[in-house]
């Protein structure tokens, strides 16, 4: 049986742990984790900065609670989308 793509999409994954291996995704990232997701630490100087870029660009959207902002990894999957050329 062939799965759609939404569930390819929002199926369990692992992330780079920053030590050298993986760890499972969790659904709200940090946005330590959402560089990582995103491979930012591993091509730019100032990867959190680049995500306030993003927000800002409104290509991609943070959940704030609290003082802290958090990205779903539904919201990551799209922006990933939305980037591919």
């Amino acid at each position: 049986m062939m799965e759609n793509s939404q569930d390819i999409l929002f199926a369990p994954s692992v992330m780079p742990d920053g030590f050298g291996g993986n760890i499972l995704c969790p659904s709200l990232l940090t946005e330590d984790e959402a560089v990582r997701f995103l491979r930012l630490d591993q091509q730019k100087a100032n990867p959190q900065k680049t995500l306030q870029y993003y927000r800002e660009q409104k290509k991609l959207k943070a959940t704030k609670i609290g003082k802290n902002l958090f990205y779903s990894r539904r919201e990551l999957e799209r922006f990933i989308e939305q980037m591919t050329v």
